[in-house]
């Protein structure tokens, strides 16, 4: 497990208490862990979201060209 060293001005201290205290955490490593734990559900990778792999998944059906050489082919 990585441990870290952070500095926190007195709002953000703030907010991670109020975390803490709404879900009944121990610490406030808790409380950072829940709100990474947010972040990446709502604002993680492209890849990881599942808009973005329903995209994918339509596009795998529509129409490819095979080329052997694709500079050949396409004049690049």
């Amino acid at each position: 497990m990585v441990q870290a060293l952070i500095e926190l001005d007195e709002n953000e201290n703030r907010v991670l208490n109020i975390v803490k205290a709404k879900l009944g955490l121990n610490d406030k490593s808790e409380a950072i862990k829940v709100l990474i734990g947010y972040y990446i559900e709502n604002e993680g990778e492209p890849e990881l979201r599942p808009e973005f792999i329903e995209r994918i998944k339509k596009a795998e059906k529509g129409k490819f060209v095979k080329v052997k050489d694709f500079s050949k082919h396409y004049g690049a």
